[in-house]
């Protein structure tokens, strides 16, 4: 009922212990909190939450156009409301090193395990679009120091994530890497990887723990967890796979409304009234006060 009972702390030494395993831990990325809690309930191991997926539920392209505010709202009401540890896509830290220093201490005070800060320029652009530009190696990992000293809890995980391979190749990636490591990264996130021997590239130049992004539609293939888990990656996330799923079945259901004059086609793919009411636990708020909830939950 409500929030979470397990406490940001808690949270951010669990996904510490995820990834220090030796597993590859699978992070869904929420597009609001109901869906957070979903994915608890199908036991993954935590709730990624996609900077992308925050500016286009605003109706925003992924360019940089999200501030500070906004993302650290929207990433703190998703992760209260569930137990597993999340992680938030900070973009290139919205802007110059004591900017970056300000985003850690909001994200952190929003209740999140880590972030990961980028190196393109800013404004920014969908890492698995072309025409990517990256910033100097002096700008990268003054990002990086910025927001390693700004931490208050040693266990929130700062990750830097790099786009240089789209830019200069795979040897770039792995110096960049390399670099952002000595500069504080807890963890490194390569953008855009094209083969599994490119993330095996990344895992052999750093020894801290690596993440996989396998979004739809974009430069990578959507390897299995087997087979990242293969090449040392220690994290996978679907950064926009929900969102993608609910608005192609927002748009079949408005398809048959126009077509049909009615929803009826589409009712057995939806969510069911008592679903839903399982999902938000509307039975624990009937136990805590039947003065708020005082009707029967149907059965279908």
């Amino acid at each position: 009922m409500l929030y979470s009972k397990v406490t940001p702390e808690q949270k951010r030494i669990r996904f510490r212990e995820l990834l220090a395993a030796g597993t590859t831990a699978r992070f869904p990325g929420a597009f609001n909190p109901l869906s957070a809690r979903l994915i608890e309930e199908k036991v993954f191991d935590g709730v990624y939450i996609s900077g992308a997926v925050l500016a286009n539920d605003l109706g925003l392209p992924d360019i940089g156009l999200t501030t500070l505010t906004e993302v650290a709202t929207r990433a703190g009401q998703i992760a209260r409301m569930t137990d597993l540890p999340s992680i938030v896509d900070a973009d290139t830290g919205f802007g110059e090193p004591m900017n970056v220093a300000r985003t850690v201490q909001e994200i952190e005070n929003a209740g999140l395990a880590g972030l990961h800060i980028e190196d393109q320029f800013n404004p920014k652009r969908c890492g698995h679009l072309d025409g990517k530009n990256v910033v100097d190696l002096d700008t990268a990992t003054k990002r990086i120091r910025a927001a390693a000293d700004a931490r208050r809890d040693p266990n929130f995980l700062i990750m830097a994530r790099t786009d240089i391979r789209a830019v200069d190749g795979l040897a770039a990636a792995q110096n960049r890497a390399k670099a952002l490591v000595e500069a504080g990264a807890d963890a490194i996130f390569p953008e855009a990887m094209a083969t599994l021997d490119e993330f095996q590239a990344i895992r052999d130049a750093v020894d801290v723990p690596i993440l996989a992004n396998m979004t739809e539609f974009g430069k990578s293939d959507l390897f299995t967890v087997d087979q990242l888990h293969g090449v040392g990656v220690n994290m996978v996330i679907y950064p926009v796979t929900l969102l993608r799923s609910a608005m192609g079945a927002a748009e079949r259901t408005l398809e048959a409304i126009r077509a049909d004059g009615t929803q009826q086609a589409q009712v057995g793919n939806m969510l069911t009234r008592a679903r839903l009411y399982d999902l938000v636990d509307y039975e624990a708020y009937n136990r805590f006060d039947t003065g708020i909830f005082n009707f029967q939950v149907p059965g279908n």
